[in-house]
């Protein structure tokens, strides 16, 4: 069926993969941690090591809106990371097959083996293990309610990527902007579900009366019209604020998956910013650039998580042993203090484990 897959896709796919595949590869190389160690007090010999996690499980919804991209969004950082095993589970089309598309990016991205099993039971199926499939130390990628409800259920069995809701844009603008950019950028993330919110900050009355004419326009012309509308009904808004630096702070306290900065000068108000997925500076750094093609990770933090959170990393898939080596006097010149802290807390098998060890010098 992959075989089958490439010649089904057209080459223009596959240039474009290319492309994608090798720009995300190179900015997650960047991510890689090393082990390090240090032995800076005489006996004693400290440090992290730092080992890939085993295996991966990464989830691709099916339905209208095949997301290649997010194939190589997870699987390539774990490739990166050097992680063993790639598994992936993706629901099948009507007609039993996988979209060729989703093969092809999977291929290319490293995947080992594939599973047609699609909704809450593929994540479980990843998360526990059955006959077919292997258990996994990690589950990734986006899926609809169902899906993250049951990667939030298996959290602890396995780890996950991170509990994503709907989609969200917000833009920082000044009568600089484009106002047909603006709304055309908002209109890229309202297109994905009637529950995903785009919001333009600004301090220019003009821009937000000419955004608000264009989002009318544009609108008429996007093929997901009706899911656009709805969600730029309900979850759409645009605020005129006294100053763009109060228009940062708004934004701030939404804290977007994505946010677009587009000022007189993006670059002076980088340092403003505290909370938010991804970061788009300038006119012509649109939002889309970072769904398919710059390099960093389009799997974000949603909801406002991105004042806790981060993207999707090479580092997300690797893990963090600590090193701790003491000589026998390099434990001996601690050991009161040791214990001194254990038996404060009334812990004295604590107490007991160290002094044990010098009994016989303290007679």
């Amino acid at each position: 069926e992959i075989s089958a897959a490439y010649d089904a896709v057209s080459a223009e796919f596959l240039t474009l993969i290319s492309k994608a595949a090798a720009n995300i590869h190179d900015f997650h190389s960047k991510q890689l941690e090393n082990s390090w160690f240090t032995s800076e007090k005489e006996g004693v010999f400290l440090g992290q090591l730092i080992r890939p996690i085993e295996t991966v499980g990464i989830y691709v919804p099916g339905g209208t809106a095949a997301l290649a991209s997010s194939v190589l969004m997870s699987a390539i950082p774990a490739g990166v990371a050097g992680v063993k095993e790639i598994i992936m589970c993706t629901p099948p089309q009507p007609d039993g097959m996988v979209t060729p598309e989703i093969l092809v990016a999977a291929h290319e991205a490293g995947v080992g083996v594939i599973f047609k099993i699609g909704g809450a039971q593929a994540i479980a199926a990843m998360a526990y293990g059955t006959d077919a499939v292997q258990k996994v130390d990690k589950i990734c990628g986006p899926g609809n309610i169902y899906v993250t409800t049951a990667k939030r259920m298996v959290y602890g069995a396995c780890d996950i990527d991170m509990v994503a809701g709907p989609s969200e844009i917000a833009i920082v603008a000044d009568d600089t902007a484009n106002a047909s950019f603006v709304a055309a950028d908002m209109l890229s993330q309202a297109e994905h579900d009637i529950l995903s919110s785009a919001v333009l900050f600004t301090n220019s009355e003009k821009l937000a009366q000419e955004v608000s004419d264009e989002l009318g326009k544009q609108i008429q012309q996007i093929s997901r019209q009706e899911i656009a509308e709805q969600s730029i009904d309900k979850w759409g808004a645009i605020y005129v604020t006294a100053n763009i630096e109060e228009a940062i702070e708004l934004a701030n306290t939404m804290a977007p998956e994505h946010l677009e900065v587009c000022t007189v000068d993006p670059f002076s108000k980088l340092s403003l910013i505290r909370n938010a997925g991804a970061i788009f500076l300038g006119n012509y750094s649109s939002e889309p650039l970072g769904d398919y093609f710059a390099g960093p990770n389009h799997i974000l933090p949603t909801g406002g998580a991105a004042r806790f959170f981060s993207p999707l990393s090479v580092c997300d898939f690797l893990k963090r042993s600590s090193v701790i080596s003491y000589n026998e006097s390099a434990l001996a010149k601690e050991k009161d203090d040791i214990c001194a802290f254990a038996m404060l807390e009334g812990l004295d098998a604590h107490a007991n484990a160290i002094k044990i060890r010098f009994e016989d010098v303290d007679k």
